[in-house]
């Protein structure tokens, strides 16, 4: 089993995250995937974006405001 670094992006409202996640590859017919607990920080990330919080979202990554043009 062998892991790499990937940046995931999550998109709530006016707000991107980018979020550094590893993912696991193995000889499984379900490689590559996210391990638990990546994909309950990109949770986290997700809420505390939905609720405003930049804050916390900005703990795990990078935040971006997007503004139409």
């Amino acid at each position: 089993m062998k892991q790499r670094k990937k940046s995931k992006y999550v998109h709530e409202g006016q707000y991107v995250a980018e979020v550094e996640v590893a993912m696991v590859e193995d000889d499984t017919g379900w490689s590559p995937f996210l391990s638990v607990e990546d994909a309950y920080k990109l949770d986290d990330v997700k809420d505390a974006l939905r609720q405003g919080d930049l804050e916390t979202a900005a703990k795990f990554g990078r935040i971006y405001e997007l503004r139409p043009i």
